[in-house]
C-alpha cells in the first residue's frame, strides 16, 4: 500500500537574504552587464519597435490608471527622495556629461526652428501683441515636435 504524501513546502529564503546576496553579487558583474548591454542596441530596437501593439494593448486594459497609481503609492514619496540621494545624485553629472551630444542633437531641429522665425518687437506688458509672438513660437515649435513624431514613429 503506497504511503500517503504529505504536502510539502517550498524552502526559500528571506526577502533580506535575497537582498543581501543580490547587492553583494550583483555589483561584480558589472563587466558583464557592459559587454552584454552595449552591444544589444539593434535587438532591443527591433523587439520594442515589434512590441508596440503590446504596448497599445496593454495601456487600454481596464483599469490600467489604478494600477499605475497604485505602483506609484506603493513605491512612495520616501523611497524615491532615498533613490535621488543614494543613486542619482552620483549618477547626475556623469549623466549629463555622457549625454551632451545627445541633448545637442535632441535640441538642433528646434533651435533651427527658433532662428528661422521672424516675430515683432515685444510691446509693452500685457500687450496683446506679446501673446500672438508666444502663439507663433509656440505653434512654430509645436509643428516641429509633430513632424520630428511623425518620422520616428
Amino acid at each position: 500500500m503506497p504511503r500517503p504524501t504529505l504536502p510539502r513546502r517550498i524552502t526559500v529564503k528571506s526577502a533580506t537574504e535575497i537582498a543581501k546576496k543580490w547587492a553583494e553579487v550583483t555589483p561584480g558583474r558589472a563587466s558583464f552587464y557592459e559587454a552584454e548591454a552595449t552591444t544589444a542596441g539593434a535587438e532591443w530596437e527591433a523587439n520594442t519597435v515589434a512590441a508596440g501593439g503590446n504596448y497599445t494593448a496593454g495601456i487600454a486594459v481596464a483599469g490600467i490608471g489604478k494600477r499605475f497609481v497604485g505602483g506609484v503609492k506603493r513605491a512612495g514619496a520616501a523611497k524615491f527622495g532615498r533613490k535621488v540621494k543614494d543613486v542619482g545624485v552620483a549618477r547626475y553629472a556623469p549623466g549629463v556629461a555622457a549625454a551632451q551630444a545627445d541633448m545637442s542633437a535632441g535640441v538642433a531641429d528646434y533651435v533651427s526652428v527658433l532662428e528661422g522665425l521672424e516675430i515683432p518687437d515685444r510691446g509693452p506688458r500685457g500687450s496683446p501683441g506679446n501673446y500672438a509672438i508666444v502663439e507663433k513660437v509656440g505653434s512654430a515649435l509645436h509643428k516641429k515636435r509633430l513632424a520630428v513624431l511623425a518620422a520616428t514613429g
